[in-house]
């Protein structure tokens, strides 16, 4: 009821004669408050910035990102996902975010067999001219809070109808920078932070209607900015629930629930937030992606695109902040990958797909033996490939039955 009430409040105010709504912006924002229901503890925690995506592919889908992880933008959505990336990749950002400020950031991500590392990190910064209560000018400079991460991941129990689960955490410092002014206003509010990001992710099957090794299906567990307070101040510590699904192969939708928690006091916690995202890949070397992020009474609305060019790989992506503005703020934010090989797994991988199926011949032509050497051969090079371990069996127990009917047939019945 208290939402509907807001709604009808919203359609009375902006049928009111413009003299009316002269003053009308405090109004505007109680009005969407009833609506969206911002909470009124939104706000309360320290180093926000770490909320505030540096770009990439996480952003352009509504930062319903924790299931997807495909590039190197997990590293702000699931440290779980490093260990199931398909490259190497070196990525840099930059988010013209609202006014002057601005964010720069990088991330490194390496997959080696099941085990993913990775190191990043991000820098907000803005103007921060001090001016006393007089109007003059009393100290310049700039305010930044910078982060850095170290990532590592583990994929257990992988194979070929089931990803396995990967598990993931990476542990963080943030630090808060304020200028000095000579009124000493700034004094003992520059500030570092401790924090470690965990999450969970698998990939499977599920209602599946195309034919790809890709896994269509994946849900993930993530909290992230877990630490203790900064100058008693909580930090924006979040738990987020995540999947992600593919009814086609090109298309791929995305949901994230998250629910903020204050650490310091829990009744405290900001309200449950939600994000939709949608990626489609229209060729090899274009993909368009697009999200939709309610937190509160901040709407948020990201359209984006991620082409390849001669030498890396850019995500360019538009959002529209509607938060409480009479006028919407918007942003623009870039990404550049370079990917930098796979260690040769797709090698790897091309030659399994080789032995299996020379196997499959050999088998046909009741060469059961040499099937059976070609398939072990291939699951030496990739002992998750779970057909080839298949075949291998039943080809052993078609042998073994074989010469057990033999055995029987050379016995001589008793005279």
């Amino acid at each position: 009821m208290k939402r509907v009430a807001g709604f009808l409040s919203l359609v009375l105010l902006l049928a009111a004669p413009a003299g009316a709504r002269a003053e009308t912006f405090s109004d505007i924002y109680n009005v969407i408050s009833n609506i969206l229901g911002i909470s009124k503890n939104a706000g309360i925690t320290t180093m926000r910035s770490l909320l505030i995506p540096m770009g990439g592919l996480s952003e352009g889908m509504g930062t319903a990102y924790a299931a997807v992880g495909l590039d190197s933008s997990y590293f702000e959505a699931n440290p779980a996902a490093s260990s199931l990336l398909d490259s190497t990749e070196l990525a840099v950002y930059h988010n013209n975010w609202i006014a002057d400020t601005k964010i720069e950031g990088a991330v490194y991500t390496i997959r080696y067999k099941g085990l993913g590392f990775g190191i990043g990190g991000k820098w907000l910064y803005l103007p921060f001219p001090a001016i006393n209560e007089f109007g003059d000018r009393v100290g310049s400079g700039y305010f930044s809070e910078s982060m850095a991460g170290f990532n590592v991941s583990y994929n257990f129990l992988p194979g070929f109808y089931f990803s396995g689960i990967s598990v993931g955490a990476t542990g963080k410092f943030a630090y808060r920078s304020m200028p000095a002014v000579d009124s000493g206003a700034t004094a003992n509010n520059s500030a570092l932070g401790v924090m470690i990001d965990a999450g969970l992710l698998s990939r499977f099957n599920f209602l599946k209607f195309y034919s790809s090794r890709s896994k269509n299906f994946s849900l993930a567990l993530a909290v992230k900015n877990l630490g203790p307070a900064v100058q008693q101040d909580p930090l924006p510590t979040d738990a987020t629930f995540g999947l992600a699904y593919s009814p086609l192969k090109p298309l791929t939708f995305s949901l994230d629930v998250t629910q903020p928690i204050n650490l310091v006091k829990v009744s405290e916690s900001e309200s449950l937030s939600v994000a939709a995202g949608a990626l489609v890949q229209l060729s090899d070397f274009f993909k368009l992606h697009g999200g939709l992020l309610v937190k509160g009474g901040n709407p948020r609305l990201t359209l984006g695109s991620t082409f390849d060019v001669e030498l890396a790989r850019v995500t360019v992506n538009y959002t529209l902040d509607l938060t409480t503005q009479v006028t919407p703020l918007n942003r623009i934010s870039i990404q550049a990958a370079f990917s930098l090989g796979d260690l040769g797994r797709a090698d790897i991988a091309k030659k399994v797909d080789s032995l299996y199926l020379s196997g499959l011949d050999s088998y046909a032509r009741g060469e059961i033996d040499a099937a059976i050497s070609l398939w072990e051969e291939a699951l030496k090079l990739d002992s998750t490939f779970d057909p080839a371990r298949e075949s291998r069996d039943a080809a052993v127990a078609s042998k073994g039955l074989k010469q057990t009917m033999t055995e029987l047939q050379n016995i001589k019945p008793n005279q």
